[in-house]
């Protein structure tokens, strides 16, 4: 299915640079540059996804979203603005616009955004096509576009997620990297009270300390050097809907005593600004840390900890769901033919076998990944086995080996990161289940340097 999108801006070369990247990337794209030739086409048809500029020259873009909403109540509306202009796009996330991004737009983010937002338009349905006759249908959550599962971990998690999502409840969520743990939040959101309003995700581990305030409270032009304009922070852009706080276990104490004021009080205080902006809005929060050690040890706040962790939630192994692990596979075959323009159909028994045998260390994000590399190197119509990462073959690693990393193994790390930087970060990713505070700390540097490191390697988790 090729899905339709109405880009809006009166800015001809950019429109047509978004309209030739979107329509390489499978979508049937449509450019208008004022507001009334916008009205004329949502009039002939219903678009999938409208991307519009907040200012056009015969209109802006809060009229024209009420105006799309009323003709096309199932058009998913995304604003795109100047930072400026952001205070404007949050109130009219209010109004029914699905989110905004601001620009200069990053091609990987409006993609991701317009893939959250056809989530929420419609269910995903795993087409006959990627399914082996006899085998289940994947049953997906009608909102986030997840494989939910049939397991007894996964109809726990289903559960849980069920019981807390209409609540305000401030929800943690534990588990290991890959475990799927912004999925279970966004399912959260979008089962709550408050699915029509903003979902706000920040990767508390990318943030630099010294930016946490600003990030989180934004600031006032010139409150400081690099400050040109006024920002919203993460907390007011999040207002009125949920901001789900990853790898929270990350953050300074500093900004953990900042974080508790905010979420006591419900006021924020833009750096710069001596006005205190009140907030409504429901905390979820992940991590792959060992939070009560970290509070034993003094490095996470015990009340902050509590604060977070009202409800808890595990995420499980992908290796504890056994009997959803094929349901993951086909769902990612799916999702891969889709975005690579392929048209595998199946697995091969064996490469089935070797899924239900092998450890997933990596769980859900491992899978993906595997799954989509060997959909663009499958020759027929089948996945086989000889495009399968050797990992998959090599014999299981004594618990004692993966759990811990050894002090010869830190040595021979660091050692071989002169030479090979790259592969020392991926091995030592592997090495430590692919926790990044820990792969950190066995290369010798900052967890910052680490995900610069990462970042520089295109090395995804």
């Amino acid at each position: 299915m090729s899905y339709k999108v109405l880009v809006i801006d009166d800015d001809v070369p950019f429109c047509e640079m978004l309209k030739t990247f979107l329509t390489k990337k499978g979508y049937n794209v449509t450019n208008v540059f004022k507001a009334s030739e916008a009205q004329q086409s949502i009039n002939k048809e219903c678009f999938d996804i409208v991307l519009t500029d907040v200012r056009l020259p015969d209109s802006d873009g809060i009229e024209l979203l009420k105006y799309i909403k009323k003709q096309c109540p199932s058009a998913q509306v995304i604003l795109m603005t100047g930072y400026t202009e952001i205070k404007t796009a949050v109130n009219a996330m209010k109004l029914g616009a699905f989110d905004y991004v601001a620009k200069p737009i990053n091609p990987d983010e409006i993609l991701m955004t317009i893939k959250q937002a056809l989530e929420k338009k419609s269910s995903v349905v795993i087409e006959p096509s990627t399914e082996k006759r006899g085998s289940k249908k994947a049953s997906l959550n009608d909102n986030n576009g997840y494989v939910k599962g049939n397991s007894k971990a996964s109809k726990q998690l289903n559960e849980y997620i069920d019981l807390v999502a209409p609540t305000n409840m401030s929800v943690l969520i534990i588990g290991d990297s890959g475990t799927g743990k912004e999925n279970i939040a966004h399912s959260i959101h979008l089962k709550s009270k408050r699915k029509d309003r903003p979902y706000i995700a920040v990767d508390c581990g990318a943030i630099p300390k010294d930016l946490a305030s600003s990030e989180f409270f934004g600031h006032v032009k010139g409150s400081f050097t690099g400050a040109v304009t006024d920002k919203v922070g993460h907390f007011e852009a999040a207002n009125g809907g949920t901001i789900f706080l990853d790898e929270v276990g990350n953050l300074s104490y500093e900004v953990q005593v900042q974080l508790l004021r905010a979420l006591q009080e419900r006021k924020v205080k833009p750096v710069g600004s001596s006005n205190e902006i009140e907030v409504n809005i429901r905390v979820i929060a992940a991590t792959n840390e060992d939070l009560p050690k970290a509070v034993r040890e003094g490095e996470f706040r015990e009340d902050l900890y509590h604060r977070l962790n009202e409800f808890g939630i595990v995420a499980p192994r992908l290796a504890d769901r056994g009997e959803d692990i094929l349901m993951f596979a086909k769902y990612f075959l799916k999702v891969s033919n889709e975005e690579l323009e392929k048209e595998i159909e199946f697995f091969s028994d064996e490469v089935e076998r070797i899924f239900l045998m092998y450890d997933w260390p990596g769980n859900l994000r491992e899978m993906k990944n595997i799954i989509k590399r060997s959909v663009l190197l499958a020759k027929g119509n089948v996945i086989q086995k000889d495009v399968l990462p050797s990992e998959m073959f090599a014999p299981k690693a004594d618990k004692a080996t993966t759990t811990s990393v050894s002090i010869k193994d830190e040595e021979d790390l660091k050692l071989f990161s002169s030479r090979n930087e790259e592969q020392a970060i991926r091995t030592a990713l592997e090495k430590v289940k692919f926790n990044k505070t820990k792969a950190a700390q066995v290369l010798g540097i900052d967890r910052k340097t680490l995900y610069n490191k990462m970042k520089l390697y295109n090395i995804e988790l």
